[in-house]
Protein backbone atom coordinates (compact mmCIF):
# COMPACT_ATOMS: atom_id res chain seq x y z
CA UNK A 1 0.00 0.00 0.00
CA UNK A 2 1.22 3.48 -0.86
CA UNK A 3 1.41 6.32 1.60
CA UNK A 4 -1.56 8.55 2.26
CA UNK A 5 -1.09 12.02 0.77
CA UNK A 6 -3.01 14.80 2.51
CA UNK A 7 -3.57 18.11 0.76
CA UNK A 8 -5.57 21.23 1.47
CA UNK A 9 -8.26 21.96 -1.11
CA UNK A 10 -9.29 25.52 -0.21
CA UNK A 11 -11.78 25.73 -3.09
CA UNK A 12 -13.78 22.93 -1.41
CA UNK A 13 -12.87 24.03 2.16
CA UNK A 14 -11.49 20.63 3.03
CA UNK A 15 -8.38 18.56 3.47
CA UNK A 16 -8.29 15.49 1.24
CA UNK A 17 -6.60 12.13 1.73
CA UNK A 18 -5.48 10.21 -1.33
CA UNK A 19 -3.56 7.06 -2.09
CA UNK A 20 -2.14 6.82 -5.61
CA UNK A 21 -4.34 9.78 -6.56
CA UNK A 22 -7.59 8.14 -5.42
CA UNK A 23 -9.67 10.24 -3.03
CA UNK A 24 -10.32 8.14 0.07
CA UNK A 25 -11.49 10.70 2.60
CA UNK A 26 -11.78 14.34 3.52
CA UNK A 27 -12.11 16.68 6.47
CA UNK A 28 -14.28 19.76 5.90
CA UNK A 29 -13.55 23.07 7.57
CA UNK A 30 -14.78 26.61 7.93
CA UNK A 31 -12.35 29.51 8.32
CA UNK A 32 -12.90 32.43 10.65
CA UNK A 33 -10.56 35.37 11.21
CA UNK A 34 -8.34 33.44 13.60
CA UNK A 35 -9.50 29.82 13.56
CA UNK A 36 -10.06 26.79 11.38
CA UNK A 37 -13.23 25.01 12.45
CA UNK A 38 -13.21 21.33 11.51
CA UNK A 39 -16.85 20.42 10.95
CA UNK A 40 -16.99 16.96 9.37
CA UNK A 41 -14.60 14.15 8.49
CA UNK A 42 -15.42 11.22 6.26
CA UNK A 43 -13.34 8.22 5.24
CA UNK A 44 -14.81 6.14 2.46
CA UNK A 45 -15.77 2.56 3.25
CA UNK A 46 -13.06 1.10 0.99
CA UNK A 47 -10.39 2.92 3.01
CA UNK A 48 -11.56 2.14 6.54
CA UNK A 49 -9.07 0.26 8.68
CA UNK A 50 -6.13 1.39 6.53
CA UNK A 51 -5.02 4.36 8.64
CA UNK A 52 -6.47 6.92 6.25
CA UNK A 53 -8.43 8.78 8.94
CA UNK A 54 -5.44 9.09 11.23
CA UNK A 55 -3.19 10.22 8.37
CA UNK A 56 -5.85 12.75 7.34
CA UNK A 57 -6.12 14.22 10.83
CA UNK A 58 -2.34 14.33 11.31
CA UNK A 59 -1.74 15.86 7.87
CA UNK A 60 -4.40 18.52 8.28
CA UNK A 61 -3.25 19.49 11.76
CA UNK A 62 0.41 19.49 10.72
CA UNK A 63 -0.51 21.88 7.90
CA UNK A 64 -2.41 24.17 10.28
CA UNK A 65 0.60 24.16 12.59
CA UNK A 66 3.02 24.90 9.73
CA UNK A 67 0.93 27.84 8.52
CA UNK A 68 0.83 29.16 12.09
CA UNK A 69 -1.97 31.65 11.55
CA UNK A 70 -5.02 29.88 13.01
CA UNK A 71 -6.17 27.99 16.05
CA UNK A 72 -8.17 24.76 15.69
CA UNK A 73 -11.80 24.42 16.74
CA UNK A 74 -12.54 20.67 16.52
CA UNK A 75 -16.34 20.55 16.17
CA UNK A 76 -16.01 17.30 14.20
CA UNK A 77 -16.10 14.35 16.63
CA UNK A 78 -13.39 12.50 14.70
CA UNK A 79 -10.89 15.38 14.78
CA UNK A 80 -11.79 16.12 18.41
CA UNK A 81 -11.22 12.49 19.40
CA UNK A 82 -8.00 12.26 17.42
CA UNK A 83 -6.60 15.29 19.22
CA UNK A 84 -7.66 13.79 22.56
CA UNK A 85 -5.69 10.65 21.62
CA UNK A 86 -2.66 12.69 20.49
CA UNK A 87 -2.08 15.33 23.19
CA UNK A 88 0.95 16.72 21.36
CA UNK A 89 -1.62 18.45 19.11
CA UNK A 90 -3.67 19.94 21.99
CA UNK A 91 -1.73 23.20 21.79
CA UNK A 92 -3.47 23.91 18.47
CA UNK A 93 -6.94 23.84 20.01
CA UNK A 94 -8.60 27.14 20.68
CA UNK A 95 -10.14 27.52 24.08
CA UNK A 96 -13.76 28.69 23.85
CA UNK A 97 -14.13 32.40 24.53
CA UNK A 98 -17.73 32.83 23.47
CA UNK A 99 -17.08 34.30 20.00
CA UNK A 100 -17.23 31.56 17.35
CA UNK A 101 -16.40 34.03 14.56
CA UNK A 102 -13.22 35.38 16.06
Amino acid sequence: MSDVVVTDNPEESRYEARIDGELLGFSEYHLTRSSIVFTHTEVFEAAKGRGVGSALARGALDDVRAKGDRDVVPVCPFIHGWIDDHPDYADLVRRHDGDPDA
